[in-house]
């Protein structure tokens, strides 16, 4: 680990309370990051390349299930196959490339950022997790530990990446609290609820939340530009919520003014063949 990264690592530690707070990787985890890390292909000079990033920061296993297949269907959304990192407990055969940490996190996205283009490439970033009202993203893992990752302790991380263009998609409650933090010119933001509203989905024997069936599941599996994606989900949970009497998450969306050159070259990628949703849907959608 270079000594960027340590500090960078260190620094992560004390803005979420210290070691205790975050836990130490269990062994083999720092190995099977790097690897992965290692296997990341570079960026293409004159090219627009995505880069994601998906972490379950929680160990309930729905979040885990959610995040392994949102990180094969990101990629393949934004042509971003051999540049996509997974941070989630493995299930089985469904294996992920390491677990997640906040610390984890932050290593994974600096070094991320390191193979990128950072004024020309893109940062795709999934987090999946509870999230409590007024305090931010809940990490929770019974190896490690628990703590809350607060909007501005997740700003100080992508903004210390370097990374220009951010889209930056966060499904928890109450996560509308961090676009005021992530938001800027170059970034779009979007949440599965608002600051003040609880999203649905998260029962363990689930395979995805109704944000993430919704987005990932489906509307990112049709060959459509991301705004109309982005509707077509909201969509999706709103008359889901409806036919459950469940108060409204009100997704987010918050799109920078110069996010439209890095947008535009990644719409020319996407694939343009639908595939089918996975797993049980909790929205009451059939495959």
């Amino acid at each position: 680990m270079s000594w960027a990264l340590r500090a960078s690592v260190a620094c992560v530690f004390a803005l979420l309370g210290g070691a205790d707070a975050i836990g130490q990787s269990r062994p083999g985890q720092g190995q099977r990051i790097q690897s992965a890390l290692a296997k990341l292909q570079p960026q293409r000079p004159g090219v627009v390349d995505a880069y994601v990033v998906v972490a379950a920061l929680d160990a309930d296993p729905v979040f885990g299930r959610e995040a392994r297949e949102a990180g094969r269907v990101l990629a393949r959304r934004f042509a971003a196959e051999g540049r996509a990192l997974v941070l989630a407990h493995d299930e089985g055969n469904d294996k992920a490339d390491a677990e997640a940490t906040p610390a984890g996190l932050a290593q994974a996205l600096d070094s991320v950022a390191g193979r990128m283009n950072r004024d020309e490439d893109v940062l795709v970033l999934y987090t999946t997790s509870h999230g409590s009202p007024n305090a931010g993203l809940n990490f929770r893992d019974p190896a490690y530990g628990s703590t809350i990752i607060a909007p501005g302790q997740l700003a100080a991380i992508l903004d210390r990446t370097g990374v220009k263009n951010r889209l930056l998609i966060l499904q928890a409650c109450f996560s509308g609290q961090f676009v005021r933090a992530l938001r800027n010119p170059t970034t779009i933001v979007v949440t599965a609820a608002a600051a003040d509203r609880s999203s649905f989905g998260c029962q363990s024997g689930n395979d995805w939340t109704f944000f993430g069936d919704a987005l990932v599941n489906h509307a990112f599996r049709q060959p459509l530009p991301l705004d109309i994606q982005l509707r077509r989900a909201s969509a999706l949970i709103a008359a889901a919520e409806s036919r459950e009497d469940l108060t409204p998450s009100n997704p987010q969306v918050s799109t920078g003014a110069n996010t439209g050159k890095w947008l535009s070259a990644l719409e020319q990628r996407e694939p343009q063949t639908t595939t089918d949703p996975v797993g049980q849907s909790v929205l009451g959608l059939g495959k």
